[in-house]
């Protein structure tokens, strides 16, 4: 990731600094100082720029470009539109401009008394791009140098930026992952070495879930040859009960003997969205020393045909005691989340529980790609989530859950079907997953398949796994689950 450095505004950097300088700019107010120190070296390029038509038309938060401006030794001059009193959203626009057009030459970020966190991590988070599989991979990006009024209060705030944007980036990287590459296994020791930044980790194993009666998540992955893990991450920042967030991670997904069309399937290595969300998130609150009690789990399986795969009407026993019957066996996720729900629930008494999965495709028809779907059986909770998605700026709405929903998939053999068809498709499986959470425990499930990766430029990340869910996590932690 690129380096976020704090470091004193002085107006000499900006004329000798050899890559790009970015300075912000009103067309309604006269020029900040350093926009006014760069106008002066470049003979009024900047006022003219900035009192140009072209300029005017820029949203807040956008920004102009002038390259080898003269009179500076900077390889490019970079102006953003910002109001003196800019909106959360402005500030985090500024940022992602900055961020989109980082190289591999070092920003120098003219940002004096401007807030510094929304800027700066965004402009890190929007500084990404994938390299893990290329041959010849491209020099690593530059860093960011934000020079500010008092560099050792902005230090704190910068690493806290960091230790976020490193975690989003994690998530997004093993999103990206190939499952030749990332499978149940090498992800699992991957989350074993996060035992080196504090966190407390367990893997389960077959044989230990199977003396579990976790037997709807095994039998998702009883066809392929890796072997299904599950993982649980413990962050005890304080005393209490937990919030436990547990993530889907279908490593790939086929879709089983229901097999998915071949067109697309290649984007399948994403349906462990959940997963790397939770272990980013893990990882960020080890990193910055959250004092809050969370445990992550996530469990790890491959879904594949084979002659020893699940088929279609095959009823499995949960570990709760229900009796599913497998309608679909693309409908796997909830058969993976069932068993982990009813396992953290027993095991760690949470005083809430959040899943998150790249669960359906329903959900995409109903929200398209710019907001998660928030299923929720507490008020305060869903409401904490939904503030929390807007403070980080990432998108989330609530949708509904009901009896109507749970009728849908009553089964005529078993207890439950792991499908009620295409109708509110969406609903029904978040109602089936509503049938493992105990009473009285607040739940919410985040169904994340249409924000997990996207075929474009998201809120904060180029076209590709975006991360969500990392941000909002972190910020409903902080607002309702620390001490």
């Amino acid at each position: 990731m690129t380096n976020l450095t704090a470091l004193a505004l002085e107006l000499d950097h900006l004329d000798t600094h050899p890559g790009r300088v970015v300075v912000f700019a009103d067309p309604d107010a006269p020029l900040p100082r350093a926009a006014k120190r760069c106008d002066k070296l470049t003979r009024g390029a900047v006022a003219r720029a900035v009192g140009s038509s072209e300029f005017g038309a820029l949203k807040p938060g956008k920004g102009m470009t002038l390259a080898y401006p003269a009179g500076l030794a900077a390889r490019a001059l970079q102006i953003i539109r910002l109001p003196r009193k800019a909106t959360s959203d402005q500030l985090r626009r500024a940022g992602n401009s900055i961020g989109a057009a980082q190289g591999e030459d070092a920003a120098l970020i003219a940002l004096d008394t401007l807030p510094l966190r929304e800027i700066a991590l965004h402009a890190a988070l929007r500084s990404y791009r994938y390299e893990a599989m290329k041959a010849a991979p491209k020099s690593p990006l530059g860093g960011l140098l934000c020079a500010v009024k008092d560099p050792e209060a902005a230090k704190p705030v910068l690493d806290d930026a960091t230790a976020l944007a490193q975690s989003v980036h994690l998530t997004r990287d093993l999103v990206h992952a190939p499952a030749n590459v990332l499978n149940t296994e090498s992800f699992a020791a991957q989350i074993a070495g996060l035992a080196d930044i504090g966190l407390s980790v367990e893997i389960l194993d077959r044989d230990e879930m199977e003396k579990l009666g976790m037997r709807a998540l095994l039998a998702v992955g009883q066809a392929s040859d890796n072997p299904p893990k599950l993982a649980i991450m413990h962050w005890k920042g304080a005393e209490g009960p937990p919030l436990c967030v547990l993530g889907k991670g279908v490593m790939f997904d086929t879709g089983g003997i229901s097999l998915k069309p071949g067109a697309g399937m290649e984007e399948m290595t994403m349906d462990m969205g959940g997963a790397a969300v939770t272990v980013g998130l893990m990882q960020a609150l080890a990193l910055r020393r959250a004092p809050a009690h969370v445990i992550g789990l996530v469990g790890l399986v491959e879904n594949m045909p084979d002659a020893r795969a699940q088929r279609p009407g095959d009823i499995v026993r949960s570990m709760k005691g229900d009796m599913i019957e497998v309608i679909n066996t693309d409908a796997e996720g909830r058969l993976v989340l069932c068993d982990m729900l009813h396992y953290a629930a027993e095991r760690f008494e949470p005083r809430a529980m959040i899943d998150l999965a790249t669960l359906t495709g329903a959900i995409i028809i109903a929200l398209g790609h710019d907001r998660a779907g928030v299923f929720c059986n507490d008020d305060t909770l869903a409401d904490g989530i939904l503030g929390a998605a807007r403070d980080a700026g990432e998108g989330a709405w609530r949708m509904p859950l009901g009896a109507e929903y749970q009728r849908q998939i009553d089964s005529r053999l078993g207890d439950v079907k792991n499908t009620g068809g295409r109708p509110a498709g969406s609903c029904t499986a978040a109602s089936f997953l509503e049938r493992f959470v105990p009473e009285g425990v607040p739940w919410a499930h985040l169904d994340i398949a249409g924000v997990a990766l996207t075929k474009g430029d998201s809120a904060h990340a180029p076209k590709g796994a975006s991360g969500w869910g990392v941000l909002t996590l972190d910020a409903l932690i902080r607002t309702r689950f620390e001490d």
